[in-house]
């Protein structure tokens, strides 16, 4: 059984699935630029408290699946790891510097799914299956 997080006032879940390329699907994510990239990004997930549950940094894309708090939100989250990845990549690799002269490695957008141990199903079926009047629901035909 899924152990759920506790705050204040909620208890929750959130997983996330989140994407980003290499700008033009460049493969420079290799050797130190690697290992830079995923030491940056547990720095920024250890002080963001998010937890990272798998990762995976290929050529040319970052892959993360992290359990996040509430109060986070996604696209800032999204934008420290790509901005702060990419502001310190530039700065410690002469050879991005002379690939990206425009000072952007990261493609624009990112993808980002949120995971769950209950499907978009089950939770239709439970709301609809309340024992509630019909002038109370949300139901949309």
């Amino acid at each position: 059984m899924t152990e759920y997080l506790h705050g204040v006032h909620s208890v929750f879940l959130i997983h996330l699935h989140i994407v980003w390329i290499t700008k033009y699907r460049k493969k420079i994510l290799n050797g130190d630029v690697a290992l830079k990239v995923r030491e940056i990004i547990r720095d920024i997930c250890k002080k963001e408290d998010v937890e990272i549950l798998r990762g995976h940094v290929s050529a040319d894309h970052v892959h993360l699946f992290v359990s996040i708090r509430p109060k986070t939100t996604i696209s800032k989250l999204v934008q420290q790891l790509k901005g702060r990845t990419s502001h310190t990549l530039m700065t410690s690799f002469d050879s991005l510097k002379k690939q990206y002269w425009g000072r952007h490695m990261w493609a624009r957008g990112y993808f980002c799914c949120s995971s769950g141990n209950v499907t978009d199903e089950v939770i239709k079926n439970y709301i609809e299956n309340q024992n509630i009047d019909e002038e109370e629901t949300f139901k949309v035909d």
